[in-house]
């Protein structure tokens, strides 16, 4: 698949996160239902995996993903270049680098959150995969390591990246623990600093500052853009999913949020063409189970879209009766009142 790279990239005033087992090609197709102007991100995907996997099951997406970003994870100058032209000749938007993971399985393939030590070999990186390719080139990176929250640690980071040419940088507002935490836990336990991040775009007033990181409503986005370019969006999004057709209302300037049916029929359309080429329905239906959380019925929908005999049926229409079941009580009830 090929496209025409002279596209100017779109803005990351509004972000989905990229979300290890999560952020696949049919959660970024729903979330792309729910908001048209949000930078939808890949999961994190090694050179390793690139360089001597299955390109096309890696890398294929569809064509209403757009604006999509590819995320690599790697620490080789030389192989983040091949991948990242990989992932232009693919038709991605952006190429990520992930310099904010803290897992334990990617410290032992020395990427992710332990490169911030590495500012150097981030720039050279960086600047491989920029010479590669002609889509943007941002990165990915927490505040800091361990217990230093020392700020001048984060701003020689981002100094040293922006001489070599990275103009985005997307912040967790929090530090990433190498050793001690989960990855969950290192996602809620280092405390939020937000200030640090406004500080960073403050003081690098010419490059596009995106924050991460407990950003879950309106009114947090809304204290954020006041001082950063843009918010991105995590286990919000994937909980909660509908907040993003507000959110992008809100934030992007979209047009009128789309009713939860309407995004139903959507993917029922997008189930019965993934189907039929041979893709699981669980692989689809598995990202849906949030979209009435909160809400009557709720409980009712991800009990009708995890029913193992229905999901081993493989049948698209799962999806239509399960919004039925969600969707006619509400109707019912509107009757009952207007009688």
């Amino acid at each position: 698949m090929m496209r025409d790279n002279s596209a100017v990239m779109p803005s990351h005033r509004l972000c989905t996160a990229p979300m290890m087992d999560w952020s696949d090609r049919h959660c970024r197709y729903f979330f792309r239902q729910l908001s048209p102007h949000a930078v939808v991100y890949s999961e994190m995907i090694t050179t390793g995996a690139l360089l001597h996997g299955d390109v096309p099951r890696h890398l294929d997406f569809d064509p209403a993903e757009h604006p999509v970003a590819l995320q690599l994870g790697g620490s080789e100058p030389a192989d983040l270049a091949s991948c990242a032209r990989l992932g232009e000749r693919w038709g991605y938007d952006e190429i990520n680098l992930n310099c904010g993971c803290p897992s334990q399985r990617v410290q032992r393939g020395a990427f992710g959150a332990c490169l911030m030590a590495e500012p150097d070999l981030v720039a050279d990186c960086v600047k491989a995969m920029q010479d590669a390719v002609s889509i943007p080139v941002t990165v990915k990176h927490r505040l800091g390591l361990d217990r230093n929250d020392d700020y001048g640690f984060v701003r020689r980071f981002v100094e040293t990246l922006a001489r070599a040419g990275c103009r985005t940088f997307i912040v967790h507002a929090r530090n990433a623990v190498l050793k001690g935490l989960s990855p969950k836990d290192n996602r809620e336990v280092p405390r939020l600093r937000y200030a640090e991040v406004h500080r960073l775009k403050a003081e690098f007033p010419e490059l596009e500052i995106v924050v991460n990181g407990g950003v879950a409503t309106w009114p947090q986005v809304e204290a954020q853009i006041a001082h950063v370019d843009g918010v991105m969006l995590g286990r919000t999004a994937y909980h909660d999913p509908y907040v993003l057709a507000d959110l992008d209302r809100r934030v992007c300037g979209g047009g009128p949020v789309p009713s939860r049916t309407e995004i139903v029929q959507r993917m029922h359309r997008y189930a019965v063409a993934q189907v039929a080429r041979g893709t699981p329905l669980r692989a689809i239906v598995r990202h849906l189970l949030g979209l009435y959380h909160g809400r009557p019925g709720g409980r009712r929908w991800r009990r009708m879209l995890s029913d193992a005999a229905r999901l081993a049926a493989n049948d698209p229409e799962l999806l239509v009766d399960a919004l039925a079941a969600t969707e006619a009580p509400a109707e019912d009830l509107l009757v009952a009142a207007a009688s």
